[in-house]
């Protein structure tokens, strides 16, 4: 499989020379996962950063009572790693599964570390991917203690307005922290709000 999309992706924040492109493609390895399979599961360490080019992965955790918290979604263009265990390589406490049949780029620890080491460039397009994604967690949580359900549906669709017809309403509600059904009470008020 072609490292074209991730050249593409890259391409957005700099000027890539022929000796950064031969790394990626050496580097990023392409990898498929089969809808429900794990990318990372609980306890294990978290040794891959993955780019997405098809599919949909999710990162959650499962509480003792066996409630999924979902933290992220991550599509096509999109990064999603256990940052703490990644950074540390220690137990992650956190799953990473396939909602679809998802294609990833992933570039191991070690790997990644050299990208940093050999070509500055990344190092600050990862600081910035970093930052990003602190952010959106702020945002986040910021809406789930101050914002009522509705609008962090409003939030979730303009944010994510291509997983809205692709994810099941069961793990959306499990990402806005509502049930299913009042999720479905939001939907149901939406579109007669609209007629």
């Amino acid at each position: 499989m072609s490292t074209e999309p991730l050249l593409t992706y890259f391409s957005k924040f700099t000027q890539l020379g022929e000796a950064e492109k031969m790394y990626i493609k050496d580097h990023f390895k392409p990898r498929i996962y089969r809808r429900r399979q794990y990318v990372l599961q609980e306890g294990n360490v978290c040794d891959h950063y993955n780019f997405v080019v098809r599919g949909c992965l999710r990162m959650y955790k499962t509480d003792l009572k066996g409630n999924t918290h979902i933290l992220q979604f991550t599509s096509e263009d999109g990064w999603i790693a256990d940052v703490w265990s990644f950074n540390d390589q220690s137990p992650s406490e956190l799953n990473i599964d396939a909602l679809e049949d998802t294609i990833v780029l992933q570039i191991s620890y070690k790997d990644l570390t050299m990208l940093f080491d050999e070509f500055p460039a990344f190092d600050r397009i990862f600081r910035k991917l970093m930052e990003n994604a602190y952010v959106a967690l702020q945002r986040r949580m910021f809406q789930n203690i101050s914002s009522p359900a509705e609008d962090r549906y409003n939030f979730f669709m303009k944010v994510y307005p291509h997983l809205i017809n692709r994810l099941p309403q069961v793990r959306i509600a499990s990402f806005l922290g509502i049930t299913p059904e009042f999720l479905s009470r939001l939907r149901n008020r939406r579109v007669h709000g609209k007629s």
